[in-house]
């Protein structure tokens, strides 16, 4: 038994992180300035993409995207019951409906068949999720966009990393969004971020992001002399800080090695539960690239003796943190009132989210982690 309690999804922070923050902070600014413009410009540089443009979330990234298509009440944005809330959450704040398509088992990403099926004269956008870091089956789903003259907007928040047939999540659509939050791949701690494929969407998104304030409003405050600022629509208050820049800056320098490590775990998981009474991920499909994200397995209670949130209870008293993704969206209470979904509707995400379970796997573990991880699934399978 462990003597702490390993906490899932804890971020690797290193010493340079911790110095670019108090570099941060005695050079006096902490707010949106220099390093999120330079933050922007490295992330869109990794995406081989023009225009990124950094929120405080991958919420509001979502949200002013919607926004920024030109989509609002009476229109339908098709996405997955197999996500976190905030990817409908979004949808809803814009004032448009979402419309759920069930998932693909196997992969656990939305089914572009039953996508399509959704279609009506008021869809106006598709708005798929890139599950644990696997991409979702964009062919189909940009064919279905195009045929339909629909707009298209990734939730790549498990997916700073993916690819899928040679191109990079977040470029596919007209608008990537992605999560730097605290569990994420690539963390500022808070934090969020558009790759624009217009440029009038760019431009537009920056002014959103600050108030509605005309673009580059953070440079009033600069030494090139007081720049007033003018307001040209009703925005948010969704720009990333300094601060949060700081710790970005140095995780992009590490972006790849971390992978490397998640890499590694994934692969030890793989071999070294495979003989459990478990349903473990899918294999990564060819001309892809995971970006291992999340390590999701499945448990069964028929097959594995005992119900997934008994499993779940039992691994946090080996003091390893777990974490579950996602019950599916039609399973809460407040959707089922607004929307009249039932689990039963969409019973792909169904099943799948009454039976995950997400191990660790961030890049900070060590390999006697990974081993008390394994130990503790083990034992407890055998009881």
């Amino acid at each position: 038994m462990r003597e702490n309690f390993l906490v899932f999804g804890s971020p690797r922070i290193e010493e340079d992180e911790i110095e670019e923050v108090v570099s941060c902070l005695r050079s006096g600014w902490i707010g949106t300035g220099p390093r999120v413009a330079e933050f922007e410009r490295r992330f869109a540089a990794y995406k081989g993409a023009t225009h990124a443009i950094a929120v405080n979330s991958c919420t509001a990234a979502l949200h002013l995207s919607i926004l920024a298509a030109g989509i609002g009440p009476g229109d339908e944005v098709i996405t997955t019951p197999m996500t976190f809330c905030a990817s409908v959450n979004a949808i809803i704040h814009a004032g448009a409906t979402p419309v759920l398509a069930d998932i693909d088992p196997r992969s656990m990403n939305i089914d572009p068949e039953k996508v399509g099926a959704k279609i009506t004269p008021r869809t106006k956008a598709i708005l798929p999720v890139h599950f644990a870091g696997r991409s979702c089956d964009m062919d189909p789903l940009c064919a279905i966009a195009e045929e339909h003259r629909l707009t298209i907007i990734e939730d790549c928040a498990h997916a700073i990393e993916t690819e899928y047939r040679g191109r990079k999540a977040g470029n596919f659509g007209d608008f990537g969004c992605f999560s730097f939050y605290v569990t994420k791949n690539v963390i500022t701690g808070e934090g969020g971020l558009i790759l624009a494929r217009k440029p009038e969407h760019a431009a537009r998104l920056k002014v959103l992001a600050l108030h509605g304030m005309s673009a580059d409003a953070w440079k009033r405050f600069g030494d090139e002399g007081y720049k007033h600022y003018l307001v040209t629509e009703a925005g948010f208050k969704y720009n990333m800080m300094d601060l949060q820049a700081a710790i970005g800056l140095r995780q992009m320098e590490k972006v790849e090695p971390f992978w490397e490590r998640r890499r590694e775990i994934w692969t030890r998981y793989m071999n070294e539960l495979s003989d459990l009474p478990l349903t473990l991920p899918a294999p990564v499909e060819p001309d892809t690239r995971h970006a291992f994200h999340l390590f999701s397995i499945l448990v069964d209670e028929a097959r594995s003796g005992i119900s997934r949130d008994a499993f779940l209870t039992a691994m946090t008293k080996y003091k390893i943190g777990v974490g579950v993704h996602y019950l599916s969206i039609p399973e809460h209470p407040f959707y089922q009132g607004r929307y009249g979904w039932s689990p039963d509707q969409y019973p792909h995400a169904r099943d799948i989210g009454r039976r995950t379970v997400s191990l660790p796997i961030s890049a900070k573990l060590t390999d006697a982690d990974v081993t008390d991880v394994i130990q503790a699934v083990r034992e407890i399978l055998a009881k």
